[in-house]
């Protein structure tokens, strides 16, 4: 582990605890999560930062699943089948991160962002109840659910990363009918998947700093499991408000990057 000053240190551990509250509500804490190591870990390298984010992340998701397991309507079938394919879409991604630059991503994934925000407004019962009960869930859409969601997102996280958990819940929605809460709660075991095989990718590339990465996960766990509870007691109201609010941040920041890059 590199040195660390002490302000440094509980910055750190600051934003972890947030990034986790985030992204059990709706995914996204890696939009506070990355800026913050790489504002607080200025000279450490790009590859360091990342699997370092992951092994924190992991913590605070598998945390916040075990919470709407216990509490939430959650298609445990589903999202196990969902979170293989997460799986090994996210190996894929960190195998082929170090030769991706991300000014490619950023423009697209900004327009795509966009247009998920505009969809969220204009339709305001997407994810209410009353919206999940829309249509039957077929064969075709639970195979569009492994093969898209997981293998997709699970490709893009592995490879970028940003956003993930907020896809993931976008795309449950749609795809399978689901209220936010329970595509939250689904979310969380498929994110699990997809941290998981990002960071086994990034740990035997050898660029996790385990002892800075344990200490920012006790944060990331308690603010993660206080996020899932949050969004239990407050229901998709709350998420939704919450989802547009990290839709624009994490478009905002992209931006920025984008124009200083």
């Amino acid at each position: 582990m590199p040195d660390i000053s002490l302000t440094t240190l509980v910055f750190l551990c600051l934003a972890a605890a947030a990034a986790g509250w985030i992204d059990a509500v709706v995914g996204g804490g890696g939009l506070l999560l990355l800026p913050a190591l790489l504002l607080g870990l200025p000279h450490v390298q790009a590859a360091q930062i990342l699997g370092t984010n992951k092994a924190v992340a992991i913590v605070g998701t598998s945390g916040a699943a075990v919470t709407y397991v216990r509490k939430a309507p959650v298609q445990v079938r589903s999202a196990v089948r969902i979170g293989l394919a997460a799986l090994a879409g996210s190996m894929g991604g960190a195998f082929f991160a170090a030769g991706i630059s991300s000014d490619v991503l950023r423009p697209v994934i900004m327009v795509v962002l966009l247009g998920v925000a505009a969809f969220v407004m204009l339709r305001p019962d997407f994810g209410t109840v009353a919206d999940a009960g829309k249509g039957p869930v077929t064969r075709a859409r639970t195979v569009t659910a492994i093969v898209l969601v997981g293998g997709g997102i699970g490709f893009y996280d592995g490879l970028f990363g940003p956003g993930t958990g907020t896809f993931l819940v976008l795309a449950l929605t749609a795809v399978l009918h689901l209220d936010l809460v329970t595509a939250s709660a689904t979310a969380k075991i498929v994110n699990v998947c997809t941290n998981g095989g990002a960071l086994a990718m990034f740990a035997y590339q050898g660029t996790v700093m385990w002892q800075l990465a344990a200490l920012m996960a006790v944060f990331n766990l308690a603010g993660g499991m206080f996020g899932a509870r949050m969004a239990l007691r407050k229901g998709s109201e709350f998420v939704r408000g919450v989802l547009l609010v990290v839709v624009f941040s994490l478009v905002a920041k992209l931006a920025f990057d984008q124009w200083t890059a």
